[in-house]
């Protein structure tokens, strides 16, 4: 069988996919008689609007992530799966005119006018690669843009198997994606490095679906059934490096070669060690599966220098959630050894001691994310953090100490927190002035599926519904709406 696994904008141009890049592997080596390609279609799209629009790395970064709580990415492709260059144009305009500045609204209005266009060359060109399978991933807002694909490759060609995974597919949102758009023919929801091989293993053998694990697909009178999804998360040792073929190659002759550097993408670990124990209030990351795993020593240190060896690039991003601390004294050591002027990006906690930091910044790992949302113990203790305000202000100080870059957020909209938690914060910041600064304003929090405030309304917040973004996107009831939706706005709490 030969499958097409696409990566639609709005994924970031300056790394490959690392979950399209462990399929490719799963299907090449452990399907008989098929093989995986992948079309980079997010860098297509760029050399395809840069033809003719004046757009820019920083206009594809504020679609890709800039705008991901405007949803304004998603909205521009809502025109594509609807099939309506007009597609609730003045709805959108009218509640985003205060969030969306002028030039940068009218530059979403042309991007949701050209995108049907777009669509409709993409999946001529997966047409016309033949694949029997095409496989979408989707995370972020990449949601109606691989929908409206998968809509046109079945316009155009209905024999091809349509197929989408990712983030936005995970639990209840996958079952609502499959339910609501009859063109996608199969919704993979969890890890798919076991479900994706079975679903292509039983798809060529004729054999029945209902054992693929979180599988949702369609009988034969065309109703959605969702299998259940595996109750334990996949071993350390079954999870798969990634096969970055064909990505760096496609870059290089791309327009947004001239924006970015790519990166490699690699993972050491799945899950929280620290959300198994204390899940943070506002933190949907890990949907399904919070259980911490991580690959040996040995396997993660040779993966890495496999990737930076093959590909010729010493910038990473490690993808995990947060830091395996045996890995300060198992992989690091040997990562300085190795001679390699590696520079990485890590989430870490931040607790982590001088020492430690240091070894991480001898490393290559500059670039660190320690999860700092306050400096007040007070609220940090309604977050379920496990630090307090004078241990983050030691990992800034620290940090800057032995020469890593922190990135981090200041959030507030805690249920329980008052203005009398912020005084002595706001009295103390212009002593902090020669340290990282938050990476912009403090924001109010969100409420996120997954999340301990979305699953306990006990916690402070009830009355969801899915963030207004959605509303302006897509054409569902109410109920539907629900179960796609990842953000949810709720009546604000705290200050």
């Amino acid at each position: 069988m030969r499958v097409l696994l696409v990566n639609m904008p709005w994924a970031p141009i300056d790394l490959p996919s690392l979950a399209l890049g462990i399929l490719k592997r799963s299907v090449d080596e452990r399907v008989p008689n098929s093989t995986a390609d992948i079309l980079h279609a997010n860098i297509e799209y760029v050399d395809w609007i840069t033809r003719n629009t004046e757009f820019t790395l920083e206009d594809y970064s504020y679609y890709a992530l800039g705008s991901y709580f405007l949803g304004c990415g998603d909205w521009v492709f809502s025109s594509a799966l609807y099939d309506d260059p007009e597609w609730r144009v003045a709805e959108f305009t009218a509640a985003m005119a205060n969030r969306v500045p002028g030039a940068r609204m009218e530059m979403t209005q042309a991007l949701h006018v050209t995108a049907p266009d777009f669509v409709r060359h993409i999946a001529e060109r997966i047409v016309e690669l033949a694949p029997d399978l095409v496989g979408f991933t989707s995370t972020f807002q990449q949601n109606t843009a691989a929908l409206a694909a998968a809509a046109y490759v079945k316009r155009l060609a209905p024999h091809i198997v349509t197929a989408m995974g990712g983030a936005n597919c995970d639990g209840k949102q996958g079952e609502a994606v499959h339910r609501n758009f009859p063109f996608v023919d199969h919704v993979l929801r969890g890890e798919g490095e076991v479900s994706f091989p079975e679903l292509i293993r039983a798809l060529d053998a004729d054999e029945p679906l209902s054992e693929v694990p979180g599988l949702c697909w369609r009988d034969t009178d065309g109703t959605s059934v969702a299998n259940a999804m595996s109750t334990k998360p996949l071993p350390p040792a079954a999870i798969l490096p990634p096969d970055y073929s064909g990505y760096f190659e496609r870059l290089a002759s791309s327009h947004a070669r001239n924006w970015v550097e790519p990166k490699l993408v690699v993972e050491g670990a799945r899950g929280c060690w620290w959300g198994e124990k204390h899940h943070c209030t506002f933190c949907g990351l890990n949907g399904s599966f919070m259980e911490f795993r991580s690959k040996s020593p040995d396997v993660f240190y040779d993966e890495i220098m496999d990737l930076a060896r093959r590909h010729r690039v010493l910038d990473m991003y490690v993808v995990d959630n947060i830091l395996d601390m045996g890995y300060v004294k198992s992989v690091l050591p040997r990562i300085i050894d190795s001679g390699y002027d590696l520079r990485m990006h890590i989430e870490i906690k931040s607790n982590m001691r001088r020492g430690q930091l240091q070894t991480l910044a001898d490393a290559g790992l500059i670039f660190v994310q320690p999860g700092i949302e306050s400096l007040n113990s007070r609220v940090l203790t309604l977050m379920d953090k496990g630090v307090t305000g004078g241990q983050n202000v030691r990992m800034l100080r620290d940090a800057a100490t032995v020469g890593l870059s922190v990135a981090w957020n200041y959030l507030h909209g805690f249920p329980g927190e008052d203005a009398e938690d912020y005084d002595d914060v706001v009295d103390q910041l212009p002593a902090l002035e020669h340290l990282n600064p938050p990476v912009g304003p403090s924001s109010r929090i969100a409420i996120e599926r997954f999340s301990p405030y979305f699953d306990n309304p006990g916690l402070g917040f009830s009355e969801l519904r899915p963030a207004e973004p959605y509303r302006l996107t897509y054409d569902l009831p109410d109920e539907e709406m629900f179960d796609l939706a990842y953000v949810f706005d709720v009546p604000p709490r705290g200050i």
